[in-house]
């Protein structure tokens, strides 16, 4: 099942997120120590801390196995684009097409959002396969950014990616 979440999933999501910053830290720009997810209380708020904003939840047997955000452009003149961050699925539910329905369910949530045109997010080169199911979401790739990422004596690309929402 997949759904937004809400500050009664805040413990949950904290320990979705905390296992994802360790299982993958290439995939995250975020690391445990310096994560704005830091803490119960922090992601408490995350939800619905800011208009249109979500966190999407995958749930399996009543446990969070899959998350992403979305979240809003603050600036007037970048209002008309929100970034999805933080796509994760736990290993034990992968290969299940949850990350698809993540993203097809906050694609929804956006398309109810007035003004919203675009859709950002950004793909390390150490995760192909994320890459193949944002395209397979209808992402394209529109730039690349070297030495994005550097984590343990490794540097790696980002691949940028963008979905233009359908006309209302």
């Amino acid at each position: 099942m997949i759904r937004p979440l809400t500050p009664e999933d805040a413990e949950a999501f904290f320990a979705l997120r905390r296992a994802s910053l360790l299982d993958a830290p290439l995939a995250f720009t975020a690391s445990p120590e310096d994560d704005v997810a830091s803490s119960v209380e922090a992601v408490r708020v995350l939800p619905g801390s800011e208009p249109g904003s979500v966190v999407m939840g995958a749930l399996a047997e009543q446990q969070l196995v899959g998350c992403l955000g979305l979240r809003m452009e603050r600036q007037l003149k970048r209002s008309h684009i929100a970034t999805i961050w933080g796509v994760y699925v736990a290993p034990s539910h992968r290969g299940k097409g949850l990350a698809l329905q993540l993203l097809r369910a906050v694609v929804e949530h956006a398309t109810t959002l007035p003004g919203l045109e675009w859709l950002q997010l950004s793909v390390n080169e150490t995760a192909p396969e994320a890459q193949r199911v944002y395209e397979r979401a209808g992402f394209k790739v529109w730039g690349t950014e070297p030495a994005a990422l550097r984590w343990n004596g490794c540097t790696t690309f980002e691949r940028h990616m963008a979905l233009r929402l359908p006309s209302r």
